[in-house]
């Protein structure tokens, strides 16, 4: 597999699908930390994740490897794409306003081709790749609008954290690239992820948090939790893999660029949020980049210079 090639439009889908319950996550959090401290709510969403993954595992008739490599594997996705994450962005959330942190989350494309030009042999950056991630951070920040950029300057305790999750995103993003060499299926990679996050976030969450001592949830707490388990994190991790291992750690990064998309069009949809020229300006710029990323932009532009009208083409002898 060519990582750095284009993507089918089979990947776009899914990388636009993957996009929406990622779109309802930030929604799905600022609701349940209202009532719920951040240790509580990330050990329940990769608990009840990990149980959903096994029941649809053992229905599918398949089993987990048994391998002490694959499952050290997994505890290392587990950190890097679950724990580390997961913890700071709940907890960055609690400090920043939530288009900050959308912008902020960003920037994981952006390290993500750091990381894989570093770490990879066949992830190379490319001036087209650069340009298109910087183009559809830009149209990030357009689409959420510059007052979201007002906390920029204070709280930077809480900017760092989302920040650590970007980066963190982007180093596991090139670790899970090893799942495919193993020979390991996307179910049970995501099955194994979330399994080793719960096992590491669930006794971290009863000494931090001693979540018994907490006055129980109300119902919009509980729904939320439940929405962000197996919707944001176990549907979504099967898709999460399942890409990794078809179109390489930089393009799977890209899903970034959507999430806000998601999320903004989620709430003009059902919540009956205005769609405002700032989000079709965004929007317009995030499109731009990702077909400067995918490779197809330049060449078409160029074909279509070749063919202008009045053009006369040069014969060479």
């Amino acid at each position: 597999m060519a990582a750095g090639r284009s993507m089918t439009l089979r990947e776009w889908g899914l990388l636009v699908l993957l996009s929406i319950p990622w779109g309802g996550s930030f929604f799905f959090i600022g609701v349940a930390v209202k009532e719920l401290p951040p240790f509580t709510i990330v050990a329940a969403r990769v608990l009840l994740a990990a149980l959903a993954l096994h029941v649809v595992l053992r229905l599918r008739g398949l089993s987990m490897p048994r391998s002490p490599q694959v499952w050290a594997a997994f505890f290392g996705m587990g950190l890097l794409n679950s724990l580390i994450p997961f913890s700071l962005i709940v907890w960055g959330q609690t400090q920043i306003a939530s288009g900050l942190a959308a912008i902020l989350n960003a920037t994981t494309p952006l390290f993500g081709v750091l990381v894989a030009h570093l770490a990879t042999s066949d992830e190379k950056a490319s001036p087209n790749r650069i340009a298109g991630v910087l183009a559809g951070f830009a149209g990030v920040a357009a689409m959420i609008g510059p007052a979201a950029l007002n906390g920029l300057g204070g709280n930077v305790a809480g900017q760092l954290a989302i920040l650590g999750a970007a980066f963190s995103y982007a180093l596991a993003g090139v670790f899970g690239r090893r799942f495919a060499r193993l020979g390991v299926a996307p179910m049970a990679t995501a099955t194994g992820q979330m399994t080793t996050a719960a096992m590491m976030l669930v006794p971290l969450a009863l000494i931090v948090d001693q979540p018994w001592t907490l006055p129980a949830p109300g119902w919009g707490t509980v729904a939320a939790i439940l929405a962000i388990a197996f919707i944001s994190t176990a549907f979504a991790y099967v898709l999460f893999f399942r890409l990794l291992a078809t179109a390489g750690a930089t393009n799977l990064m890209l899903v970034t660029f959507l999430v806000p998309v998601s999320a903004i069009l989620l709430g003009t949809a059902f919540l009956g949020e205005r769609l405002e020229p700032k989000h079709l300006i965004g929007m317009a710029m995030i499109a731009a980049g990702l077909a400067l990323i995918d490779g197809r932009l330049p060449g078409l532009l160029r074909t279509a210079l070749r063919r202008r009208p009045g053009r006369v083409p040069v014969r060479r002898p």
